[in-house]
């Protein structure tokens, strides 16, 4: 049995003012179900971490099904925290597998800019071990990868200037996508002179609250997209259990076992949406899924290696830092931007179609990871 992607759907990242959290789903599932005329749909996933707690809102596959008339069928939420839509994707892409099912859809989505920071952030800090000294300790997301990327300086030649240069890519990426949350330019010097969130992080480094759907028409029926692969890997939900700062485990075993599966290696991937909740993410994402060699990436950074005209183009859809980062919905956008990738149609269009894509979601600290690889036929 193989899994293919028929289509896709995203509504406008950022603040959707005037939209419940069910019409972002609904907005994002009808554009994908548009796209697949006559199909009927066997079961709805959907990603969602914060729908109870910020929209008092759960029951949503249900609500899916039932709105978009796709009968007495089965349907879930699904929550990985930031990881909640690639868990999803990969729920709609066993379904298939098993035999099950022959049409999928799955939806990701996040109602959060309603919400003030303080409730978000505490509704963010129920993806960590709260039964913990660290808890206790006052650790959030902000001050776990600041560390991070004040170790990642002291063991290597990188500096904040690596990380604004990881900023600054996906804000020129951003530019170029209409349904991005940024679409402001700015420059390496406004990025390092932002005010801090926590040292070294400034406000560039960090992803913001977002409003955002998408979601993806699977199906046992060729099309040109094939899901070569699709893994998922846990990992430490505490600091104090991490053997190495520099290693989020659940990335890299996820990533390896994606190859595995995919018979492909790193050095075949054409272009990768990786998740830059902060960009110290990316700088380790793109080590432990190895593009680049452990404590290296930052010199591929400096050389410019990942941008949309580099050798690995990462984030071309401008990643958390400028797309957005509505929770749920994140690693379908990924799915998205990958597809349109490779069928050509993508904002930061590379100028040899791509072939092989990866998408990596990450959940917590470390504690989920999913990894797809996707293939144009």
């Amino acid at each position: 049995m193989t899994v293919y992607i028929q289509s896709v759907g995203m509504t406008k990242f950022g603040k959707a003012e005037n939209s419940t959290l069910k019409d972002l789903m609904l907005q994002a599932a009808h554009e994908a179900l548009q796209k697949a005329p006559g199909m009927k749909i066997d079961a709805v996933y959907v990603g969602n971490f914060m729908g109870g707690s910020l929209a008092n809102q759960e029951i949503l596959g249900a609500i899916v099904a039932n709105d978009l008339g796709l009968g007495y069928i089965p349907t879930a939420k699904l929550e990985g925290a930031c990881a909640s839509g690639g868990i999803a994707l990969r729920q709609g892409v066993l379904g298939i597998l098993s035999g099950e099912y022959e049409n999928v859809l799955v939806v990701g989505a996040e109602k959060m800019k309603h919400a003030s920071t303080a409730d978000v952030t505490q509704v963010i800090n129920s993806a960590m071990d709260r039964d913990t000294s660290e808890k206790h300790a006052g650790l959030t997301f902000p001050g776990f990868f600041g560390v991070l990327a004040n170790r990642y300086f002291y063991e290597t030649g990188a500096s904040k200037e690596h990380l604004a240069m990881i900023a600054l890519k996906n804000r020129e990426n951003a530019l170029n996508n209409p349904l991005a949350q940024f679409q402001k330019p700015t420059t390496l010097e406004e990025i390092l002179q932002a005010r801090h969130i926590t040292s070294p992080l400034g406000l560039f480094d960090c992803s913001p609250t977002t409003d955002g759907a998408a979601a993806v028409v699977l199906t046992s029926k060729p099309t040109d997209i094939k899901v070569l692969a699709s893994s998922q890997a846990s990992g430490p939900t505490m600091m104090q259990d991490a053997i190495d700062l520099l290693s989020i485990p659940a990335i890299r075993i996820s990533g390896e076992q994606a190859y595995a599966k995919a018979g492909v290696g790193p050095e075949d991937i054409d272009v990768v949406e990786i998740h830059d909740c902060f960009s110290m993410t990316e700088m380790l994402a793109i080590e432990e899924l190895g593009f680049y060699p452990k404590r290296e990436g930052w010199r591929a950074i400096a050389e410019g290696k990942t941008k949309v005209t580099g050798e690995k183009p990462v984030n071309t859809s401008g990643g958390l830092l400028s797309r957005g980062h509505p929770i749920g919905a994140t690693g379908i956008a990924q799915i998205v931007q990958l597809v349109h990738q490779l069928r050509g149609t993508a904002p930061n269009q590379m100028a040899k179609q791509p072939r092989l894509a990866l998408a990596q979601n990450l959940g917590g600290t470390g504690a989920y990871s999913v990894v797809h690889i996707l293939e144009r036929v």
